[in-house]
């Protein structure tokens, strides 16, 4: 018999659950699981400006905005759409039933690198994988895992992109890529795990003769009926015996019809969503808004040493939260004993590069990593020896990492929320409910808490002056704004003025004092100090304070 080599996957147990036994226990317990850890989720109105600038998106767009033009985002639309079908159906004055969805992508990524992991490692594994992701997915700072935000709603289609590649669905893989392209640009990364998988399953196709012996490597395993069993990088195939002929499927149906046609087909799945979707908001200004009109915004320039202290940071705390799975891999990787599961580490690796873009950094851009990093540490903690206490250990760190983090989430500060809501029940105190009004601040979220219709089409001041928390005062400034911004903000004060507007810059480099271009708007309209709240001042035309 053949030995097993060196970075051959270890076959997988036989399955001893039929699929509705094996998913109709842990579905529950995937969702009970998640409802637990993202508890506090429910607990706060809002948890972070992503919130708010969907939230206050979804009203514009339900009041008759148009997306790309009047109604402007640096983001592709599904998740606004979602946000605005959720408020068309429950009412707009809560996010709880995008709370709700919220876990429920969760669960059905789980259960996305569950059933990837079933058809590698088994039953046991499978849910291991399941769960481990979602006590896993609470593992960095609250505002960044309790909120219904883009990274969340994206990795249900990364998890589903990686497995149909698995499954050799070309197609299908390429429509799951476009979703979450769709959801948020740096989904896209995805499809580098998908085209590795695609040009690996090419190597590794049917010859007219059979399976190619350099692609396929006889499996240490015993045979299967009247075929030798045949395991590869990416699965395995059974090399058919007498009378098991190519025209029978002899190839198992895996590996049988090779890649023919699979290109042009992932190329359709990932090309047809987003023309369509282009198309339909208009392709130029999808182009911009998506693509091409963040450049400024996008370069670390001036920002460096900021960027790096933020991403160490953040990756710290993920780090900690997932030593449990991810000190295994480690030990695994020193060791030089590289898995047969490239793809995942193909996976890991574009996920890195979607966190980096942009060198901001923030702790909900590493939910990107969640995905292959658990199943990495997955095939590691599988390796450990089954008797002594390395399993036991990597389980009940992860478990004790969860709680922690919930706890977290239950008692994290307060203090930018309190903020918004003071600063909302100002503008509400000062404004009436058919009035307008321009939060010159990085708080959209006071506009949906205050429920008031913002003056115009930019949320943030980030728009006018390139500033962002990720970044600090680098390259900050009226000559960094979007292009022809301030054209159309003037437009738009001068068409319709604001009943009220809130400097809510509090020291930062956006504010008054260090751009003349919102001096000089508030002073041609005429508007005079008439009050503070939290740091935050408030102006109001003359003889309307």
């Amino acid at each position: 018999m053949p030995s097993r080599p060196e970075n051959a996957r270890p076959a997988a147990p036989a399955r001893a659950l039929p699929g509705d036994r094996f998913w109709l226990p842990l579905i529950p317990l995937l969702t009970v699981l998640a409802a637990l850890v993202h508890l506090p989720s429910f607990l706060r109105p809002v948890w972070n400006p992503d919130e708010g600038f969907l939230a206050t998106q979804a009203r514009m767009l339900a009041a008759g905005g148009v997306l790309y033009d009047t109604v402007v985002d640096r983001k592709p639309p599904l998740l606004p759409w979602l946000y605005q079908g959720a408020f068309a159906l429950f009412g707009d004055d809560s996010l709880q039933p995008l709370r709700c969805a919220a876990v429920a992508a969760h669960v059905v990524t789980a259960a996305l690198l569950a059933a990837l992991a079933r058809r590698r490692w088994g039953d046991r594994w499978a849910a291991a994988a399941g769960v481990a992701y979602v006590l896993l997915s609470v593992g960095l700072a609250p505002e960044d895992t309790q909120a219904a935000s883009f990274e969340v709603f994206t990795l249900p289609w990364t998890a589903a992109a990686v497995l149909l590649a698995d499954r050799r669905r070309w197609g299908l893989a390429g429509l799951a890529v476009a979703g979450a392209a769709l959801t948020k640009q740096t989904g896209a990364v995805v499809l580098l795990p998908v085209v590795w998988s695609l040009w690996r399953a090419g190597r590794q196709a049917p010859s007219s003769s059979g399976l190619s012996p350099r692609a396929l490597t006889p499996s240490w395993a015993a045979g299967r009926g009247d075929g030798m069993l045949l395991r590869t990088a990416a699965g395995s195939g059974v090399l058919p015996g007498p009378g098991r002929g190519a025209a029978s499927g002899g190839a198992s149906g895996t590996y049988a019809a090779g890649t023919g046609g699979g290109w042009g087909r992932l190329l359709a799945g990932c090309v047809v969503p987003v023309a369509v979707v282009a198309a339909a908001t208009g392709t130029r200004d999808f182009v911009f808004w998506t693509v091409t009109g963040s450049s400024t915004y996008m370069s670390p320039q001036g920002a460096w040493l900021l960027g790096a202290g933020r991403g160490l940071g953040n990756a710290a705390i993920l780090l900690a939260a997932g030593a449990g799975l991810l000190v295994p891999a480690l030990w695994w990787a020193a060791r030089r004993r590289p898995f047969a599961d490239a793809d995942l580490w193909v996976w890991l690796a574009a996920s890195v590069c979607a966190v980096v873009a942009g060198f901001q950094f923030y702790g909900h851009y590493y939910l990107q990593l969640l995905p292959p990093l658990v199943l990495i540490g997955i095939a590691a903690v599988r390796r450990l020896p089954s008797r002594g206490p390395a399993r036991r250990l990597a389980a009940a760190w992860t478990l004790l990492a969860a709680a922690v983090f919930t706890a977290w989430g239950l008692v994290a500060p307060r203090a930018e929320h309190d903020h918004a809501r003071a600063v909302a029940a100002a503008v509400r105190a000062r404004s009436g409910p058919q009035d307008t009004v321009l939060l010159w601040g990085m708080h959209p979220e006071q506009y949906w808490l205050a429920d008031r219709a913002p003056a115009g089409r930019y949320l943030t001041a980030g728009f006018l002056t390139n500033f962002s928390g990720g970044r600090g005062g680098a390259r900050v400034g009226a000559r960094y704004a979007v292009p022809g911004a301030w054209h159309v903000l003037r437009e738009e004060f001068a068409s319709a003025p604001p009943a009220l507007v809130v400097d809510d810059s509090r020291g930062a480099p956006y504010g008054a004092a260090a751009v003349p271009e919102f001096r000089d708007l508030l002073a041609r309209g005429g508007y005079a100090r008439v009050g503070t709240v939290d740091g935050a001042v408030l102006y109001a035309p003359r003889g309307h304070g």
